[in-house]
């Protein structure tokens, strides 16, 4: 069975009185929990996106603060973490937002993760987003670019320093 398409769900909606209306969206968040975390964040959050970011760093500092030393065990808990970055910038639909949240985690990797080690997937993950950012930036607002242009220059002299198989010349 194939989905509608997107223009025909609209003409739906567009039908249906104000009780129908939360009744399914009711309905589509009591399935699935990316559903509902959408569904709040359009109701309370929606209107100040920056404060929405603020929320989910205090939120997902937990998780940077408890990564084991472990390389194996950092690479699980950190992946999980970009899975929550994403899901969470996904919500917003703001460059911006995205962009900051990536920043954030690139700056508390460099804190809270072992950065002497010699295991790739661990270092694929900073380089990645890395490379992530160098994408957003183009895609901000000049002031916004420039702010941020400037926050992840100063990023990556700071992982230069401190770590050894980065190579700061891939991203600058």
């Amino acid at each position: 069975m194939k989905p509608d398409k997107l223009s025909d769900l609209k003409k739906a909606l567009l039908v249906l009185n104000a009780t129908e209306l939360t009744e399914i969206c009711l309905r589509l968040a009591k399935y699935k929990k990316e559903n509902k975390e959408l569904l709040a964040y359009l109701l309370f959050n929606a209107n100040e996106p920056m404060n929405y970011a603020e929320d989910v760093k205090s939120f997902l500092i937990a998780d940077f603060i408890a990564i084991q030393k472990h390389y194996f065990y950092s690479t699980k808990s950190l992946r999980k973490i970009i899975r929550l970055v994403n899901r969470y910038s996904k919500y917003t639909g703001s460059k911006q937002v995205e962009t900051e949240l990536t920043v954030w985690f690139c700056t508390n990797y460099m804190i809270y993760v072992d950065l002497n080690t010699n295991h790739k997937p661990l270092q694929g993950l900073l380089t990645r987003q890395f490379e992530k950012i160098t994408k957003l930036l183009p895609k901000l607002h000049e002031d916004l670019q420039f702010d941020y242009q400037k926050e992840y220059e100063t990023l990556i002299i700071k992982a230069a320093q401190q770590i050894k198989w980065f190579n700061k010349s891939d991203f600058l």
